[in-house]
């Protein structure tokens, strides 16, 4: 069975209610969001990617100028007159080049980021014409790894932006990040709900083939390493017994060295070593956000919000790599519009993007 609207409703399955499929009309014609005059020196704009609902063709890449104070809420669209694709999971930028992970389109859509314009889509197929799924990409000395759920990793040279690789790794790979030389990815097994796989695969970057299968939680998902090459990796449970776990990867040893067991996280993201970890209780409806050191591997705060500012849904969360602010975005109820709010380091809310897409999910952004 497939997702329903979002990635992470799509590994619960048929948790939620087909319902959640039938949105208005209201709800899904465009529409120009409420802007407040908002400063920002660090940065010129940001990209921001939303998924869209699953079999909707409804993705979308929005662009936030802060220069001109505006907004363009489907700034794909009006630069390449065609629609961005259907669930749109992950998107980074790598030199001069945007590269956004269409996951349903089974493509790889690449944009120049100063015009916005498309460079090329590079497809997900196997040769039987099956979809690959692609799910998230990483980069390292001129290459993009993209893990996708048909079990692949690919290799794409970001210069001729051709596939010079594809190797197996597990089931329904989740996540991917590159630490001393090697390739993490996270293979969840989520599309086969019970039976979930629970490895990191490790690949030599230079050779391009696996070296070792690291046993974490069930389901692991999101990782990422932090400057000293430690790997942290998400492990989502089975969504009942089984919680989330924050878990962490000695890269040199390429052994699981620790299990947080306090910090069911959901989703996080790291930045200068410090670690932005969220969690959404299905359940209850309820929502945190807490910071971690990840040098002393210790909570900084329980509760980073400080300013009392709520949030309906956490989707996304990504830092300003150059003054440290924190992005977060708001699915709020998967069916209409999502925000992007913006908090300074110390929890406090600096602006608030209204209505920038269905289910927003990543923050890119382009420095002066």
């Amino acid at each position: 069975m497939k997702r329903v609207c979002s990635r992470y409703i799509s590994m619960i399955l048929m948790l939620l209610p087909v319902s959640l499929l039938m949105v208005s009309c209201d709800d899904m014609e465009d529409k120009t969001p409420p802007v407040n005059t908002i400063t920002e020196k660090t940065i010129s704009k940001i990209f921001i990617l939303s998924e869209g609902l699953f079999n909707m063709n409804n993705s979308t890449l929005a662009l936030y100028d802060f220069k001109s104070q505006t907004m363009n809420p489907d700034f794909f669209l009006s630069e390449n007159k065609r629609g961005l694709g259907d669930t749109a999971n992950d998107m980074k930028l790598y030199g001069s080049k945007l590269y956004i992970v269409v996951n349903v389109s089974s493509q790889i859509e690449v944009m120049d980021a100063a015009t916005g314009k498309s460079l090329k889509q590079i497809p997900f197929f196997a040769e039987n014409g099956t979809p690959r799924q692609p799910r998230y990409v990483a980069f390292a000395d001129g290459n993009a790894y993209v893990c996708s759920f048909d079990g692949t990793l690919s290799r794409i040279d970001t210069t001729s932006l051709a596939v010079t690789g594809r190797i197996t790794c597990g089931r329904n790979p989740d996540g991917i990040c590159v630490a001393n030389g090697k390739i993490y990815v996270s293979n969840s097994g989520g599309l086969d709900n019970p039976n979930y796989d629970n490895t990191v695969s490790v690949v030599d970057a230079h050779s391009f083939t696996e070296t070792k299968k690291i046993t974490v939680g069930i389901n692991p998902s999101k990782i990422q390493a932090d400057s000293e090459g430690d790997v942290y990796v998400v492990s989502r449970g089975n969504y009942g017994d089984i919680p989330y776990k924050f878990q962490k990867i000695n890269s040199s040893t390429d052994e699981l060295v620790k299990t947080f067991d306090d910090i069911p996280s959901l989703n996080f993201t790291i930045n200068n070593d410090t670690a932005y970890i969220y969690n959404y209780d299905f359940s209850t409806n309820t929502c945190w956000i807490k910071v971690f050191d990840c040098r002393d591997d210790k909570m900084i705060s329980d509760n980073f919000i400080t300013d009392g500012t709520p949030l309906s849904t956490p989707y996304g969360i990504d830092v300003n790599p150059v003054n440290g602010d924190v992005y977060v975005t708001d699915a709020k109820t998967y069916v209409v519009w999502g925000d992007v709010l913006c908090f300074s380091r110390n929890g406090k809310l600096k602006f608030r993007l209204q209505e920038v897409g269905l289910n927003p999910n990543k923050v890119v952004f382009i420095t002066l």
